[in-house]
C-alpha cells in the first residue's frame, strides 16, 4: 500500500471546529508537524477536507 507523509504549513487558527478536529485526527496540531500515513480512502478523505493547511507528498 502507498504510504504519504504529510506535513502541516498553516495554522488552524481561524478556520471551522471539524477542520481542526481532522487535523487531530491525522496527528498534527501545529505547523512544521510530519506524520506518515498509509494512503487510505478514509486518509486521503481527511487529507482533501484540510488540503489548504497541509502539504502532502508520496513515500
Amino acid at each position: 500500500m502507498k504510504k504519504i507523509r504529510v506535513k502541516q504549513v498553516r495554522s488552524g487558527i481561524g478556520h471551522p471546529e471539524i477542520q481542526k478536529k481532522t487535523l487531530k485526527a491525522l496527528g498534527l496540531g501545529r505547523i512544521g508537524r510530519m506524520r506518515e500515513h498509509n494512503a487510505t480512502p478514509q486518509i486521503m478523505g481527511m487529507v482533501e477536507k484540510v488540503a489548504h493547511l497541509i502539504s502532502v507528498e508520496e513515500i
